[in-house]
C-alpha cells in the first residue's frame, strides 16, 4: 500500500492505513502533554509527553480495542476524544485533529471547539468508566442518574424520560422498579449496568469504554462483556474498548491496537495482534497471558528487562529499545515508521 494511503504522524513517522469503510471518528497525530511546574514562581520544568502521536480509525458499527501498560496513555485518549481533558487538566496541551465524521456527511474537529460548542455532540460520544463505585453520584437514585443525559441533551417530558428509564433498565438486564433506589444498594456489576444504561440514553453513535470490567469479578465481567456486545449489535454502536486483559480486548474487539509509553506500536485485525503479534512489545505481552488449560502449547515466555521508562525522559528513537531483545543501534536514532507485516496489519518495528 503506498504511503499517499497514510495518515501523517509527527517525525516523519507513518500511522497504519486503513481498510476501506464508513469512518465514524478519525485521529490524527494526537498529542497531549502535562507540563511539570517547579520552583517558586511556578515556571515549567519539564513535560509529560502522556500521548504522542497516535493516528487512527474508528469505524462505525465497529470495536477498537486498545491495550498496553499502566500509564501508556489509553485512558488520556478515551478522555481526549470526548474533549473533557482540559476540564480535568486546564494546563494540558491537545495537539493533533480528532475529527468526528457526522451521519449527514459533516465532518467536525473536536480539538477546535470550545467547552459550549462541544456540548452539541456529548449526546453523540458517551463514556463508560472504569470504576463503577465512584462513576455513579451517591446522592442521585438511578433514575435521576440516568435521566440526567436526556435533560442536558433532549427535550423529553418527565413521563417519556420515565418511560425511557425503566426502557433502558430492562435493555441492560435490570428491572425497572429498581430505578428509585440508589447506587449503594446494588453490586458493583449491577452498578456497571447502570452506568452503560446512561451511556445508552442519548443514542450515541461511539461509547469510549475504560476499562468497564477490570474491578469486576471474572464472571460478572463476562456477563458486561456480552451484554456489551448485544446491546452493540442491536444499537449498531461504535466502540472504543480500553482494557490490560488481553484476552477480554481479543474476544470483543474487531481490531486492536497496542500502546506503550504514549505511542501506538501495533495496530490491525484482532486474531492475527492475538495470535500472531509482530511487535516485540505485542509478544512480551502476549506471552504474559494466563492459559486456561495449562497442557496447552504456548511459545516461550518473552522476559523484559528493566522498567518502563519515565514519560518525563522517555529515550529517544523507539520509546521501547531500552528493553526490547532485538533492538539494534538504529531504534535510537527515530521513531520507526509502521511496516504493514500483512494485509492491514501494522507494527512499528522493521526487525520483527
Amino acid at each position: 500500500m503506498s504511503t499517499t494511503d497514510m495518515t501523517a504522524a509527527p517525525a516523519a513517522t507513518a500511522s497504519p492505513a486503513h481498510a476501506k469503510g464508513d469512518v465514524l471518528l478519525e485521529v490524527r497525530n494526537l498529542q497531549v502533554h502535562f507540563p511539570v511546574l517547579g520552583g517558586l514562581l511556578r515556571r515549567r520544568v519539564a513535560t509529560v509527553k502522556a500521548v504522542d502521536g497516535v493516528s487512527f480509525t474508528v469505524y462505525r458499527g465497529e470495536t477498537l480495542g486498545m491495550v498496553g501498560e499502566s500509564g501508556c496513555g489509553k485512558t488520556t485518549i478515551g478522555r481526549s476524544l470526548i474533549n473533557i481533558i482540559r476540564n480535568i487538566s486546564p494546563e494540558a496541551e491537545v495537539h493533533g485533529e480528532i475529527l468526528y465524521h457526522a451521519a449527514d456527511g459533516t465532518v467536525v474537529d473536536f480539538n477546535r471547539l470550545s467547552t459550549s460548542e462541544m456540548r452539541a455532540y456529548r449526546s453523540k460520544i458517551q463514556m463508560i468508566f472504569q470504576d463503577p463505585y465512584s462513576s455513579l453520584n451517591p446522592r442521585l437514585t438511578v433514575a435521576q442518574i440516568i435521566e440526567e443525559p436526556l435533560r442536558l441533551h433532549t427535550s423529553m417530558s418527565k413521563a417519556e424520560m420515565r418511560d425511557r428509564v425503566g426502557w433502558l433498565l430492562d435493555k441492560v438486564g435490570m428491572r425497572p422498579e429498581q430505578a428509585a433506589r440508589f447506587p449503594h444498594e446494588f453490586s458493583g456489576g449491577q452498578r456497571q449496568r447502570i452506568g452503560i444504561a446512561r451511556a445508552l440514553a442519548t443514542h450515541p453513535d461511539l461509547i469510549i469504554c475504560d476499562e468497564p470490567v477490570s474491578a469486576l469479578d471474572v464472571s460478572i465481567q463476562a456477563q458486561v462483556i456480552n451484554l456489551m456486545q448485544d446491546l452493540q449489535e442491536e444499537f449498531g454502536l461504535s466502540l472504543l474498548f480500553i482494557a490490560h486483559d488481553l484476552s477480554v480486548v481479543e474476544h470483543i474487539s474487531s481490531r486492536i491496537a497496542v500502546m506503550y509509553l504514549g505511542h501506538m506500536v501495533e495496530y490491525g485485525p484482532s486474531e492475527e495482534v492475538y495470535f500472531e503479534p509482530k511487535h516485540p512489545y505485542s509478544q512480551a505481552l502476549l506471552s504474559a497471558v494466563p492459559l486456561a488449560d495449562p497442557d496447552s502449547h504456548r511459545a516461550a515466555r518473552v522476559m523484559l528487562s528493566g522498567d518502563v521508562p519515565t514519560p518525563l525522559a522517555k529515550p529517544s528513537g523507539c520509546p521501547f529499545r531500552t528493553r526490547c531483545p532485538i533492538a539494534r543501534p538504529s531504534c535510537a536514532e527515530k521513531f520507526p515508521d509502521f511496516v504493514e507485516k500483512s494485509p492491514d496489519h501494522w507494527a512499528a518495528c522493521p526487525f520483527s
